[in-house]
């Protein structure tokens, strides 16, 4: 992409600015992404981080201009109110035993409702405090600090994925459920665990979206599909067929360059949601038929497949 654009329109695509507005702009979307990505690699989809982060950023935003709260109480408050969303989440899947999909895009809409009613249906004012917009507009090398966090971010959540006890388990739990009750690991316990985690991420994201555009009623819905794409999209990537932190952040900046460069060639607008649409589709259809290749190398299919479920490990692109 950088290549094929930078080419195509170099006056405009190869420039400092467009690598720092990307990397920065994309930054808030990287969180979700993770937040995505650490409920499905458990084998569980979380449909309402959008809907997390546009109540955490309402929240924060209120609490900072209406009832002049101290910035960090008011980033606190909003990430415990996100946290809280993702324990209600675990019980409903994992109590209640309601599928991850429906029980996450049911809460959605519920979120919609409780931000309706914090925010009077009307958009807070954008909060004046300095340390509000420092938190996340402080540039280091010409990149906004955001971008940093989500470096930092993807090393935490690496690390944990793939070098500890918690991570194994979770891909356990993600990859085989009913083996890996049999060998003891708690089910229920991970993919409660994962929604808390997937839920909190997303408040983060919130928050600090709201400190680098100010606070939106309707942003969040916009990056639950470019979530979704950017880790289907990078479970076929550095580690293929399993959900991974730098395939997920690789594919979002990848997306993120497809859409930039559409944009300055064509100048139309509505390229996002289609782009992100065709490569979520496009990724998954190769992460199945990479995963089933892998799994029947000599095999050659001779009649209409069963299409798969969404618990199936070439779906949730765990190999078990």
């Amino acid at each position: 992409f950088i290549l094929v654009f930078g080419l195509w329109e170099p006056r405009l695509f190869f420039t400092a600015s467009t690598a720092h507005t990307i990397a920065s702009e994309q930054a808030v979307g990287g969180f979700l992404a993770i937040a995505v990505l650490i409920a499905l690699v458990t084998g569980t989809y979380d449909l309402s981080v959008g809907a997390v982060a546009n109540l955490a950023t309402i929240i924060a935003s209120w609490l900072l201009e209406a009832k002049h709260f101290n910035v960090w109480l008011a980033i606190i408050v909003a990430v415990a109110v996100s946290c809280l969303v993702g324990v209600v989440n675990g019980f409903v899947v994992v109590r209640l035993r309601v599928n991850s999909f429906i029980a996450t895009l049911g809460m959605g809409t519920i979120l919609a409702a409780v931000q309706s009613i914090v925010s009077g249906n009307t958009q807070p004012a954008p909060p004046t405090s300095s340390l509000w917009s420092e938190l996340t507009q402080t540039n280091i090398g010409g990149f906004q600090i955001v971008f940093l966090y989500l470096i930092i971010l993807g090393l935490i959540i690496w690390w944990l994925l793939d070098y500890t006890p918690a991570g194994r388990y979770m891909y356990a739990v993600g990859g085989n459920p009913d083996a890996a009750r049999l060998s003891g690991v708690r089910v229920g316990r991970w993919v409660w665990l994962s929604l808390i985690g997937s839920a909190t991420l997303s408040g983060i994201g919130g928050v600090l979206y709201g400190s680098q555009s100010g606070p939106s009623l309707t942003y969040g819905t916009g990056l639950l599909l470019p979530a979704f794409a950017a880790v289907f999209l990078g479970s076929t990537q550095i580690k293929p067929g399993r959900f991974n932190v730098w395939g997920t952040l690789l594919s979002i900046y990848v997306l993120a360059t497809g859409v930039q460069g559409l944009e300055y060639i064509t100048g139309v607008q509505w390229l996002n949601n289609m782009f992100n649409g065709i490569a979520l589709i496009l990724a998954v259809a190769f992460a199945v038929w990479r995963q089933r290749a892998a799994t029947h190398p000599d095999r050659q299919p001779t009649e209409v497949e069963e299409v798969t479920s969404p618990e199936d490990p070439a779906v949730t692109g765990s190999t078990g």
